[in-house]
């Protein structure tokens, strides 16, 4: 659907996108993310034909961003950040304005208002100025502008941004149901809410792409080493490195800040690929030291993401 080949783009010296490739199955929810800087808003940007890349391309269908900007453009609906409503319209007056704008037969006008109205959550402020409502409902009425022409790819920068965790949910429910028909592209920094919504995320830092795929995909490829945490009380670090080191799949034990007095704290680095957990039990039953917590640390998204982008 969309193919995204060696795309860069500079701007005097500063190279903000680094020849990156991607692709964008139809009906996949994709994420876009990264810090400020990296690269994430540019290349949304020139996806949407607002900013023409230095080299490289993007291709959606059999059109080319260099060569058919216009025809690409009547393919998507864009919803920036910021949706760009006039307040002072009702809900409805701006959705028909929206409509004869973007050339909607009249026969068909009135009924893709009510399909849109009844999609994003609207019809009960059809006859509320813009300017009263809330930013969550304002969000709404973006999509509702964004959708209007039923286009096949929708580029959403931002969607939650500023929501309460009620307002984000219901978004997310839209953008959820949008995707089982269409392309969607988004943007976000809520970690939580793209592993939720998104299908596949691709990660930017300094413009280049550090992490392609599914979540859990990504958190696989990233786990190389599992880690358990263990606060042990009667127990000295020397014998307790005596006694774990040995067992298969430890590879490193680190001792933590002291929670309180006589408590050890540790953090034993180990091998992906072996769970030692029975052995450091079975080990530590041998002693005569008090397990006071002993779990082990899942990889998140949130602790990959800044392991990818720490430098930022």
């Amino acid at each position: 659907m969309i193919r995204v080949e060696n795309l860069t783009k500079y701007y005097g010296d500063f190279c903000a996108v680094d020849h990156i490739d991607f692709t964008i199955n139809k009906g996949e929810i994709l994420g876009l993310l990264g810090p400020n800087g990296a690269g994430k808003t540019t290349t949304m940007r020139m996806l949407t034909g607002y900013f023409q890349p230095t080299s490289g391309n993007i291709r959606m269908k059999d059109y080319s961003i260099i060569d058919d900007s216009l025809k690409i453009k009547k393919l998507m609906g864009y919803l920036p950040e910021s949706a760009p409503l006039y307040h002072n319209m009702l809900v409805f007056d701006y959705l028909d304005y929206v409509a004869r704008i973007r050339e909607i037969p009249r026969d068909r006008k009135i009924s893709r208002i009510r399909h849109l109205a009844g999609l994003c959550g609207l019809n009960s402020i059809m006859h509320k100025t813009i300017g009263e409502l809330s930013k969550g409902l304002r969000q709404r009425v973006g999509l509702a502008h964004a959708m209007m022409n039923d286009p096949e790819i929708l580029i959403l920068d931002e969607p939650t941004s500023g929501l309460d965790p009620n307002q984000i949910v219901e978004i997310r429910k839209i953008i959820q149901h949008i995707g089982q028909e269409k392309t969607v592209i988004l943007s976000t920094h809520i970690l939580s809410e793209a592993e939720a919504t998104c299908d596949r995320i691709v990660i930017i830092n300094k413009g280049e792409i550090v992490a392609d795929g599914s979540t859990q995909t990504i958190k696989q490829s990233m786990g190389k080493d599992r880690t358990l945490y263990l606060s042990l009380l009667n127990a000295q670090i020397e014998s307790v490195e005596s006694h774990l080191k040995s067992i298969g799949g430890v590879v490193a034990i680190e001792r933590l800040d002291p929670e309180e007095d006589g408590l050890l704290s540790l953090k034993i680095i180990c091998d992906s690929g072996i769970d030692p957990r029975e052995d450091v039990y079975k080990s530590i039953k041998t002693t005569d030291w008090v397990v006071m917590r002993f779990h082990q640390e899942a990889k998140t998204l949130e602790s990959i993401f800044r392991e990818l982008t720490e430098d930022n």
